[in-house]
Parts: structure tokens; sequence; C-alpha cells
């Protein structure tokens, strides 16, 4: 068994952690890669921060009137 890692299977690996499905072996061969790898750190951080925020969306609309307004004022600032 293998402990050093490729970038494009440290990423598999990373892609499989954030559902859950990879294996004790395989997350302790993540993170020694991590640990000497900039470019998978961050590809991890990206991966962690999407993650977070599908399991947590804070979607904001603006109401109609909200919208309208904003279109006007676009409107009349284009309209200089």
């Amino acid at each position: 068994m293998k402990i050093k890692l490729e970038c494009h299977e440290a990423n598999h690996i990373c892609d499989k952690n954030q559902y859950k499905e990879a294996s004790f072996w395989e997350k302790v061969k993540l993170t020694f890669h991590l640990i000497y790898c900039r470019a998978c750190r961050e590809y991890t951080a990206r991966n962690n921060k999407l993650t977070k925020a599908v399991k947590n969306p804070e979607v904001k609309t603006f109401s109609s009137a909200d919208k309208n307004a904003l279109k006007e004022k676009l409107h009349q600032e284009l309209s200089k």
C-alpha cells in the first residue's frame, strides 16, 4: 500500500470525503498529502466552503417593488 498520492488522487479522495464515502485509510493518506501540497489544500478548502454553502444556503431575494426600483434607477443612470 502506498502512502504518497498524486494530486488527482488526492482531489478524488477529497471529493469522496465531501460525501462521507472516503475510507479511514484514504483520509489518512489525504491528510499527509495536504501537509506538503498547497494546491490540494486550496482545493480542499474550496470544496469545504462549497459543501457548507450547499448545506446552509442563505439565499436572499429582492421583493418585486425593490426589483422595479432598482431597474428604474439603472435605467435612469444608463439614460444620462
